[in-house]
């Protein structure tokens, strides 16, 4: 077998030579025919050849080969050429050329990634060096071989719609090749290795198409197609490659639904309610779901019975309205089923099921009492009661039994009572429409059997209303005087409301006459009132008030208004109202008073209480509490000098150190409760110590603020003692004047005992 290098180097010398031809033609044209001269001139051209062709991929044992000569006029046999340019460096040249001109490639070449080279040609003497002709320059053309296959880029999916047309598109494969695309090597032409009875590939484009018109998804829903691709068509020894195209079918909706038996037999129950799903009518559609879209209909009991697709959309079985085994204990009817959108013919059509028989069983249950109505409403008028007996409920057993019924209310609110036996209702209590317009009662009936079944009922009062509630008063912060209204000036409108749902039109008149004012009945439910006095201030009206008497044709009532009267600006604008005239105390005052006298006397009766305790405690200290009082109650803090020896008697506490006591009785003293050991044996401090701490833990006794301040210091202190009983006119003539180093704070004390300056520096 040829090699495909040496195969490609034949077709190019056959080019070369057709090459060549066209340069000895080209010769030919040189030469120029003159008839008219006498001699014939030949022009030839120095160099003879500016194109060389090489070829790629060539083995590297079998270089360096010729690619040609270079030819000059001029060349003899001190000539030599030289070459330059592209692949021409004079370390690894691509190139090179000897002494005869022969051009010869020294390396591999690859024309995919270079596929030409540009060059000069050079001719010189070699003893002079000089060169003989200009330069030329020529170009080596690296001629293309069949190296490279062809290649898929991407890896294809695709999808077609099943019962699509002959011819229709799938999706177009691309191939590419890197050998020259204007030669048969970089030429690619696609064919189909598989699922040629379904498809087909154009040999050019790569574009898949349908092939007919039976693909089916239900009969397979995917292909796998091998693609080839292939360069140099029609010649031996092309290069080829192949990839795998998915093609995926879509579906549509080409299948009837069907059912997938042709009988179904359910049982339900009497008591289940209406939309209860009895059973599953299976449909089978072999398209998938979205084009699976049955529709049912029930023959003969449709008015019982209905189906519609579930979630899977099979047909399911529902009630249309609640069953009744006495009344009906089986059904035996037919369920057809229909598409649309079919395509036409359908798949299926020979298998097709599309009606089916089905039979219920009705199962009896034991049922609660039904009432004859959900719920019972009756108009009752409000007001003394007229007529107990309202009406009647009614309830019976739906079985087949028919127990007896007990009837009774459930709640406490309801205004009605009940016949157990018989279901009649009574009021027991009147009723009032202002009060609650409505009233709602849960009405019970059991069965009187073995299960005790109840059922249930709403009994709906709707009050009615009478005119029985008095007229009021509206508008009434509208009223005041201004100080600056005159004689006949509307000082404003009054209105009227009724609690009562439709009561009658509302006529007003002065329940008491007034010498102010005036009422207008403007006969559409307001009245005007009008100043009549003539010369009006704020300090002229005393009463300030009206009583007025409202009718609405069956009740009457008094409503007082009070007439604020006020300072106002133009156009009646209030500024400032006086408060209502009161003429008398109101109850909530009343009461105020009362509680504050009450605690009054409380706290009378309380010191009282506690006088006398305190009394009692003091006689029992063998003195009179008067005695007592004045020698220890009647003691002056600040120091009354030598008028405390006169105030407070000595002796008691000297006498405290001899053992004497405060009695001459040996009854036990309040100040014995302490239970502490004797007085000081001529320790006066130690005496007034024990004294104040059994005054302090006294409670019941009289405060004797004499012993809580005093405070004696002993014989043997520097300061002495700091009572004012031994306190004399001497201590004037001491030196105070220190006060006036202890700072601002002492100020005050300075200035008392004259430091700094007389009586007169003092600011008091």
């Amino acid at each position: 077998m040829i090699h495909p290098v040496w195969r490609q180097m034949a077709l190019t010398l056959l080019w070369a030579g057709f090459l060549g031809l066209q340069f000895i033609l080209s010769e030919a044209e040189d030469v120029k025919d003159v008839h008219h001269s006498p001699v014939l001139h030949r022009q030839k051209r120095e160099w003879r050849f500016n194109i060389l062709l090489a070829f790629e991929e060539i083995p590297p044992q079998n270089l360096p080969q010729l690619i040609g000569q270079l030819l000059n006029t001029r060349a003899g046999a001190n000539t030599q050429f030289k070459i330059s340019g592209e692949g021409v460096d004079g370390v690894n040249d691509l190139f090179t050329v000897n002494k005869a001109g022969e051009i010869f490639v020294m390396a591999t070449l690859d024309r995919e990634k270079k596929s030409s080279y540009k060059l000069k040609a050079h001719i010189f003497n070699t003893i002079t060096k000089r060169p003989l002709d200009d330069d030329i320059e020529f170009t080596v053309k690296v001629q293309d071989v069949n190296d490279h296959a062809p290649v898929f880029s991407e890896t294809y999916t695709g999808s077609i719609r099943e019962r699509s047309r002959q011819g229709a598109a799938v999706l177009t494969v691309t191939a590419t090749d890197a050998d020259d695309p204007t030669s048969p090597n970089g030429n690619i032409n696609y064919e189909l290795l598989n699922g040629t009875e379904y498809f087909s590939i154009k040999s050019t484009t790569g574009e898949i198409t349908v092939q007919d018109n039976k693909l089916d998804r239900e009969t397979q829903s995917q292909y796998k197609l091998v693609v080839k691709a292939s360069d140099l068509p029609g010649l031996p020894g092309g290069l080829s490659t192949t990839t795998t195209v998915t093609i995926n079918i879509n579906d549509i909706n080409d299948n009837m639904a069907t059912f997938k038996k042709e009988t179904f037999s359910f049982s339900v129950r009497e008591n289940e309610n209406p939309q209860f799903t009895v059973g599953t009518l299976p449909v089978e559609d072999r398209d998938e779901k979205q084009h699976k879209n049955p529709r049912f209909t029930v023959q003969n009991f449709n008015d019982v019975f209905y189906v519609e697709p579930d979630d899977q959309n099979d047909g399911a079985l529902k009630l249309r309205k609640s069953l009744d085994y006495e009344t009906t204990s089986t059904y035996s009817f037919k369920v057809v089923v229909t598409e649309d959108g079919v395509a036409q013919p359908p798949d299926n059509q020979g298998s097709m099921l599309t009606t089916v028989q089905v039979h219920i069983t009705v199962i009896d249950v034991d049922e609660p009492p039904v009432f004859s109505k959900a719920e019972y409403t009756f108009d009752v008028q409000e007001g003394p009661i007229r007529n107990k007996v309202i009406g009647s409920v009614s309830a019976r057993d739906p079985d087949k039994a028919n127990y007896r019924m007990k009837y009774s209310i459930r709640g406490l609110n309801c205004p009605l009572e009940i016949d157990e036996n018989t279901g009649q209702l009574a009021l027991k209590k009147e009723l009032d429409r202002e009060t609650e317009a409505t009233h709602l009662c849960d009405v019970t009936a059991q069965e009187i059997s073995p299960s005790g079944l109840k059922g249930y009922t709403i009994v709906k009062i709707k009050v009615l209303d009478i005119n029985d509630n008095q007229p009021e008063l509206t508008n009434t912060s509208t009223i005041y005087i201004c100080d600056n209204d005159k004689n006949g000036t509307i000082i404003g409108t009054i209105g009227a409301t009724d609690k009562d749902e439709n009561p009658g039109p509302f006529r007003f008149i002065l329940a008491k006459r007034s010498s102010n004012f005036s009422l207008h009945d403007n006969l559409n439910n307001t009245a005007t009132i009008v100043l009549t006095h003539r010369d009006l201030s704020m300090d002229t009206i005393k009463e300030n008030f009206l009583e007025i008497e409202i009718s609405d044709g069956h009740q009457k009532s008094i409503n007082k208004l009070d007439i604020r009267v006020c300072t106002c600006r133009k156009d009646r604008q209030i500024e400032y109202c006086k408060a209502y005239t009161q003429t008398g105390v109101s109850i909530s005052a009343l009461i105020a008073i009362l509680l504050c006298i009450v605690t009054i006397l409380v706290i009378v009766i309380l010191f009282v209480l506690r006088k006398r305790y305190q009394k009692e405690n003091l006689v029992t200290l063998g003195k009179p509490a008067g005695e007592i009082h004045e020698q220890l109650v009647t003691y002056d803090e600040e120091g009354g000098g030598e008028m405390d020896t006169n105030g407070y008697d000595v002796s008691i506490l000297s006498s405290a150190c001899h053992g004497s006591s405060l009695r001459p009785t040996p009854a036990p003293a309040v100040y014995a409760v302490a239970k502490k050991p004797p007085a000081c044996k001529g320790d006066m401090a130690m005496m007034i110590e024990v004294k104040k701490d059994e005054a302090d833990h006294d409670r019941d006794g009289i405060p004797y603020d004499t012993l809580h301040i005093y405070g004696y210091e002993g014989t043997e202190s520097l300061a002495g003692s700091l009572s004012s009983l031994d306190s004399s006119s001497v201590a004037s003539n001491l030196d105070y004047d220190f006060l006036s180093d202890w700072g601002p704070r002492f100020r005050t004390l300075a200035q008392l005992y004259g430091v700094d300056g007389s009586d007169s520096d003092s600011s008091y």
